[in-house]
């Protein structure tokens, strides 16, 4: 018989208490840890160098946000729904995993998911992101040797019943033609948007600063879009966010910034900046590194009804608006100013239940 579910909820809870760790370690200063301590600095260095994006910063916030996620209780209370069963090593299914590559640990719920619902992890890492998820698995296994034989990263897929890939909405094209007829979950692009308004306080516009800037904006969770009422002064916002401009000590964030400043400037587009972000009417979604669109809005009924037939693009929606908070379609991605980068586990990308999915798989 496979592991037991007890089994693997006890090793993924041991799993969060080592990510507690690791994320305190790499907050104290390198030349108080201990020997064994130090090679989590040389760990985050190779992830930062093979990923620039991959600051240190970032990488604690990862290992932190799933630290507090994965003890028992949270666990057994997210899977008693499913009611999972124990399943004979003859039904095991091998999912295939295509990794994105865009923030630390991005790929990690799948990793939880497979390896929960008794299944077996097979992974494609992106090209700069080869590290970190196979650190984790390692840790994984000295706390449950059993997992070894369900864990397997390689470059090329083979031997899969099922398929979980994320990508680009071009990608995900070449995802359906080569794996279209195996069953599977395909990930789009997917952003994250703000509905704002005059009665915001400066407090939760400092708090969606977190929403726009942690790991520099590259997160599908990431707000990349503000809706604001019409004749919306900017001041406020552009001085709640002030303390967010560390990020123009990041070298490739703002190289992003000046290559669009520039390029904006040449095109003679309206924008507005201050230093480290431009601000850009735009009715997209998404936007690049370092660029925010913006969209008027008049009528609160019309944007509502707007979001509505865009869920397909949005990963969630901040905002203070009780309207939208109580509407039986947006209320379950709807989030408070700051709480983007905070998903609970159920919270699961394109909104499509990975535990479902994976306990529906035909036998």
């Amino acid at each position: 018989m496979s592991l037991s579910l007890e089994k693997r909820i006890s090793s993924f809870s041991r799993l969060g208490s080592a990510f507690l760790v690791i994320a305190d370690v790499l907050e104290s200063p390198e030349a108080e840890a201990s020997d064994e301590h130090k090679e989590l600095f040389s760990l985050q260095r190779q992830c930062t160098i093979m990923n620039p994006w991959f600051s240190k910063a970032n990488i604690v916030f990862a290992f932190r946000n799933w630290g507090m996620l994965l003890n028992e209780g949270t666990l057994s209370a997210w899977l008693k729904p499913y009611k999972i069963s124990e399943s004979p090593d003859n039904l095991i299914k091998r999912v295939a995993v295509i990794n994105a590559g865009n923030i630390p640990l991005v790929g990690f719920h799948d990793f939880l998911s497979i390896l929960l619902s008794g299944n077996q992890y097979i992974a494609k890492n992106a090209s700069d992101d080869q590290i970190l998820l196979p650190y984790v698995a390692d840790l994984l296994i000295n706390y449950e040797p059993e997992f070894k034989s369900y864990i397997r990263f390689s470059d090329r897929l083979s031997d899969f019943d099922a398929v979980i890939a994320t990508g680009s909405n071009n990608s995900s094209r070449y995802f359906e033609y080569y794996f279209g007829k195996y069953p599977h979950i395909i990930r789009k692009n997917r952003n994250g948007v703000a509905v704002l308004d005059e009665s915001d306080s400066t407090s939760c516009l400092s708090l969606l600063g977190e929403d726009i800037f942690r790991y520099y904006g590259l997160g599908c969770r990431n707000v990349s879009k503000l809706y604001v009422p019409e004749g919306y002064n900017f001041n406020d916002f552009f001085k709640s966010i002030y303390d967010r401009s560390e990020v123009m000590q990041h070298n490739k964030y703002m190289n992003n910034f000046e290559h669009h400043n520039a390029l904006l400037l040449l095109k003679q587009v309206p924008f507005l900046q201050n230093g480290f972000l431009i601000l850009m009417e735009n009715k997209a979604f998404s936007s690049p590194v370092a660029v925010l669109n913006y969209e008027y809005y008049s009528d609160k009924s019309k944007l509502k009804n707007h979001l509505t037939e865009s869920l397909d693009k949005i990963q969630c929606i901040v905002s203070s608006s009780e309207e939208l908070k109580s509407d039986p379609v947006l209320k379950s991605v709807v989030v408070d100013f700051g709480k983007t980068q905070f998903p609970g586990l159920a919270d699961y990308a394109d909104g499509v239940d990975t535990i479902k999915f994976l306990k529906n798989l035909p036998v």
